[in-house]
């Protein structure tokens, strides 16, 4: 790998680094997302009950014990819970854009690795081509190993960039799957916690 490296000169440095980030981003990102998975349809259950006997107070403890973005998007709503149904959802609304603000943060660093490596290699290998051609051009004896070097500083970028480009779309798309799916969970929990605080609402209940 040091060879590949040394052949490649600076821009393989720079490509190293950029997959030993995409690799801590994707990894960070996946524990996040994993911790921020929860059973909504329980939770919301249970913290419907709370408020239902009229422990308010307890169920935004509870929702700050879970500590995920359910909970914190339920808790919004607890607590504009007096608002009127359009103040209410744009509560809902807003605490929800946060918390997938908060969970989407860094995947564009990511996607900008998975779309810039391989131009950055490409570069690297119209660098080092243009260097050997240029210093084959001014040797008075060409071997066979000056022939070598020069292809190695033209290959290894190219090779490299798609090392890092490749693994980082990937890496990219799993986690947009991932957060996709917790976004639905997000808008379905609000769905059901606004329903159940306009039906008690409609029936005159304290919510």
């Amino acid at each position: 790998m040091n060879l590949w490296v040394f052949a490649g000169g600076p821009i393989s440095w720079l490509l190293m680094a950029m997959g030993v980030s995409a690799v801590v981003i994707f990894l960070t990102r996946m524990l996040v997302l994993r911790r921020a998975h929860i059973d909504y349809v329980d939770f919301i259950h249970g913290v419907g009950n709370l408020v239902s006997g009229g422990k308010s107070e307890e169920a935004l403890v509870l929702c700050d014990e879970t500590a995920v973005p359910v909970a914190r998007v339920v808790a919004a709503a607890i607590r504009r819970r007096g608002d009127s149904a359009r103040g209410l959802r744009e509560a809902v609304d807003m605490a929800g854009r946060v918390e997938t603000g908060r969970i989407a943060r860094r995947f564009s660093s990511l996607a900008i690795i998975a779309q810039t490596a391989p131009l950055l290699g490409l570069l690297g290998a119209f660098v080092g081509g243009i260097r050997t051609v240029m210093a084959l051009n001014a040797a008075d004896l060409v071997t066979r190993g000056d022939l070598l070097t020069g292809l190695m500083a033209a290959f290894v970028p190219a090779a490299m960039g798609l090392l890092v480009g490749i693994p980082a779309q990937v890496m990219y798309a799993v986690l947009r799957v991932r957060f996709e799916r917790l976004v639905v969970e997000l808008e379905a929990a609000a769905s059901e916690m606004l329903a159940f605080l306009s039906a008690r609402r409609n029936r005159g209940g304290v919510a």
